[in-house]
């Protein structure tokens, strides 16, 4: 009886301990990259989708089922099918809980927690690794589905329904699989969602709540319903559905909208020093992180791009660096007449004559616009320009407006001159008014 309350004494003591350092607020712990993952149209394996990237490949192709005939926009960045292998991860029972975009948060999961060779099983550790996995839209074909099936009969509809389409249940699954009990946290803030899970992470850490986060988004919401949705707002590319790989074309003069992508890509952040007591592999750092509302319009950003400007200016501010010490910036641009102009707008204003001296590329040409999932997937790309010093691409670039005369890599990538610490920012905004910027650097361990 006596050792039943010395252990459990001693079990309150260390659980009380771990609360404490929980909730202690350290604001000055650096914040690494330690693992990635990526499924996309353009690889489902992060080393093979920046390959790609780099090497300007495109994975936007025809939307070729007869249901998508006669919609104005019949092109699509999608996942290869072939290269999934769903059905080997899943049993049928778990495929029944589960929307689509939450299978592919779980493999992006998976090859992120592997490649940061971080081990889930250990318990103290499990205490102090965080989930943060959004989603931007749930999947309307299981809404409709259910809606048919509900009019033949109650009980025809799945129990499963509701915890399907919940935009949190990815993180909730990642969370169960790894017994992961830090922070379980989901965000869906439109196109922003992916750098707005990445920099409630950062903070998460940088103040103490967590050691490691499990973070990023997933999407996978192409349909004849969501395809009609977006054509319906005049958002999608609808004059190349005979030239897929050149519909999807940031910043050139001829784009007409732009094109659905759907994916996955999980980062791990860590806190550096946790990161070095077990000789973690490091991407690269993550400096600052900075948000704002355009408190304008619906869909379409302020013509002065003071929302885009305002999380920049955050950003860097966050950071502790001066915006002459930027030098790449991963733009949010999504091949969209408007946007692509007010972001160039947006990054003239805050860099001034250092916007001559800026690379901003958009790897949206090969891949599309993965919705929720865009700024996590270009994030990881960011992470991977700033390891290997490489620009990854602008492709389908062939003529600019007078107003665009940024370098904005055209069509092959560029070698990252080094200029002191190589530093990037990553943009995201979305619907709503809703932005969302990170500072990424190159880790130098000082």
């Amino acid at each position: 009886m006596y050792s039943t309350v010395v252990r459990s004494s001693a079990s309150k003591f260390h659980f009380l301990q771990t609360l404490r350092t929980i909730h202690t607020k350290e604001p000055n712990r650096r914040v690494a990259v330690t693992g990635l993952g990526v499924i996309s149209p353009v690889g489902c394996q992060a080393e093979t989708a920046w390959t790609n990237i780099v090497n300007g490949k495109c994975g936007i192709g025809r939307l070729d089922d007869s249901s998508y005939a006669k919609l104005p926009c019949r092109i699509a960045g999608q996942i290869q099918r072939s290269e999934l292998r769903i059905d080997g991860a899943f049993t049928k029972s778990e495929l029944k809980t589960m929307a689509p975009a939450t299978t592919l948060a779980l493999l992006a999961a998976d090859e992120a927690i592997k490649s940061s060779k971080i081990d889930t099983t250990d318990r103290e550790l499990q205490l102090r690794t965080g989930v943060a996995i959004g989603m931007g839209m749930i999947d309307l074909v299981d809404v409709c589905e259910t809606n048919r099936a509900l009019e033949t009969g109650y009980n025809r509809v799945s129990p499963f329904f509701v915890p399907r389409i919940l935009p949190n249940m990815a993180a909730g699954q990642v969370s169960i699989k790894y017994g992961l009990q830090g922070p379980n946290h989901a965000v869906s803030t439109a196109c922003a969602t992916g750098v707005h899970a990445i920099g409630d992470s950062f903070r998460f850490i940088k103040y103490g709540d967590a050691d490691v986060m499990v973070c990023g988004a997933a999407e996978s919401c192409i349909s004849p319903l969501a395809i009609a949705g977006f054509c319906r707002l005049r958002a999608l590319s609808t004059s190349s559905n005979d030239k897929p790989d050149k519909a999807s074309r940031p910043f050139d003069r001829n784009r007409d909208g732009f094109v659905m992508g759907e994916g996955a890509a999980i980062l791990i952040l860590e806190e550096l020093e946790h990161a070095k007591r077990r000789n973690a592999p490091i991407y690269a750092e993550i400096l600052g992180y900075g948000l704002s509302g355009d408190a304008s319009h619906l869909t379409a950003p302020q013509e002065d791009g003071a929302g885009a400007f305002l999380a920049m200016q955050r950003a860097v501010t966050d950071a502790g660096i001066n915006s002459t010490d930027v030098q790449y910036i991963n733009a949010h641009a999504t091949s969209t007449p408007i946007g692509d102009a007010i972001e160039t707008r947006a990054i003239k204003r805050l860099f001034g004559e250092h916007a001559k001296r800026l690379a901003v590329s958009s790897t949206k040409g090969a891949h599309g616009h993965l919705l929720g999932s865009a700024g996590n997937l270009e994030a990881a790309f960011t992470v991977l320009a700033c390891r290997d010093g490489t620009i990854p691409p602008t492709i389908n670039l062939e003529n600019v407006t007078d107003d665009m005369d940024l370098n904005f890599v055209p069509n092959e990538s560029q070698l990252w001159t080094r200029n002191g610490r190589r530093i990037s920012l990553k943009n995201s905004f979305g619907f709503g008014g809703t932005n969302a910027s990170i500072c990424i650097a190159e880790f130098i361990d000082s």
